[in-house]
């Protein structure tokens, strides 16, 4: 791969990530859209996929094997576990160093940079040993909420931003310096920290009952979790809401839901871009634990039904909604159908998880950190100048 011509006084950011999962690459996006909201085009910025560019086989074949990994969550809980803690972690990047040592000086002699963004645990230590002493500013932005591995920490790394205190608490467990490690939220995109809106005027958009109680059911980019039970489980409840089912990119879910006969104002979808109205125009979430779509929520002041997680990284997620006051943990459907009638059979109740998904959002954090990535650049001097 040639290297990547840079624009002469412009600072370049690179930004390496990996689409194991769909949390990293969209990090990734929302921190450049906040760069260039923030600097317009006084900045370049690239994203590197550094498994699939770059990695030895069978490691450039990571984001393949992940989808059917995760499909076994007793194993993925137990190799995530197995492998946390620093002396691990260290022991990890040694072994891993002399396979790697090609490829990753490889990546960085290829993407030569003014600052370095890592939203991946896998690509910090071994970026880090690649580029030497004489290197470029390096900011680890942590993309899970709570239950943080510790490959997410080198110290080594110039700031490590993480989404919440508890990720905060984590590091400095694992020995991080206390000063590099800032507590700023999960960046997500522009579009979903804007102003709420109205929700009838969102609804009727959208062609939604404008009468009733919205429970927006999401299954991730994948369709992944109980989506078909748990939603078939709300229409028998005889509760009196509307439901948006958004099934993702699984078609064959999409087709046997929208084959069936339901009691309430039923839509479904399949993949859509239109999430952030989506958010705004319900009432409620039912979804699986990913930090993206609980950030996304709190920004929408939703309050959070998780109905799934993927044990190990999503573990603490959970843990974080609930010691918010943000939502509840509800396995079963018949623990959805609780939650929901019991917030909408107490008002106050309901408010009150309202206005904690209020307190816990933290809507400007991709634009956050595109101000501490423009003041190691010393971007404002040179805006200014």
């Amino acid at each position: 791969m040639t290297p990547k011509k840079t624009t002469p006084n412009k600072p370049h950011i690179v930004f390496f990530f990996s689409d194991t999962g769909g949390g990293h690459r969209s990090a990734a996006e929302a921190i450049i859209e906040a760069v260039h909201l923030e600097y317009k085009k006084n900045v370049t910025t690239e994203m590197v996929d550094f498994f699939k560019d770059y990695a030895p086989a069978p490691f450039n074949h990571t984001a393949d094997l992940y989808r059917y990994a995760v499909k076994a969550p007793r194993l993925w809980s137990a190799s995530f576990y197995a492998t946390d803690g620093r002396a691990r972690a260290r022991m990890i990047t040694a072994t891993t160093w002399p396979l790697a040592r090609r490829a990753a000086k490889a990546l960085v002699r290829e993407h030569p940079a003014d600052l370095i963004v890592t939203v991946h645990l896998g690509a910090n230590s071994l970026a880090l040993k690649a580029l030497g002493n004489n290197r470029p500013p390096f900011i680890t932005v942590v993309t899970d909420m709570v239950t943080t591995h510790a490959l997410w920490f080198d110290n080594r790394a110039d700031l490590i931003l993480v989404p919440t205190q508890l990720a905060r608490q984590r590091a400095l467990k694992y020995n991080m310096p206390p000063e590099k490690v800032r507590v700023v939220g999960l960046p997500v995109a522009n579009k979903y920290c804007k102003p709420l809106g109205r929700k009838s005027a969102i609804r009727k958009k959208l062609g939604w009952t404008l009468d009733k109680s919205i429970v927006l059911l999401v299954g991730g980019g994948e369709g992944m979790g109980p989506l078909a039970k748990t939603a078939r489980a709300i229409d028998a409840s005889g509760l009196d809401v509307g439901l948006v089912i958004v099934c993702g990119r699984n078609q064959r879910l999409k087709t046997t839901l929208e084959a069936q006969k339901w009691e309430n104002p039923t839509f479904i979808y399949g993949f859509t871009r239109d999430m952030p109205d989506f958010m705004r125009a319900s009432d409620f979430i039912v979804t699986k634990a990913g930090p993206g779509t609980i950030a996304e929520a709190l920004n929408a002041e939703l309050p959070i039904i998780l109905y799934s997680k993927l044990p190990g990284q999503e573990d603490g997620n959970v843990t974080f909604v609930e010691h918010e006051g943000a939502g509840v943990w509800a396995p079963k459907p018949q623990d959805v159908v609780r939650a929901l009638t019991r917030w909408l059979s107490r008002p106050e109740e309901r408010k009150k998880v309202i206005e904690n998904c209020r307190r816990a959002g933290k809507p400007e954090a991709a634009r956050v950190i595109a101000r501490a990535i423009g003041k190691l650049l010393g971007l404002s001097t040179r805006l200014s100048g």
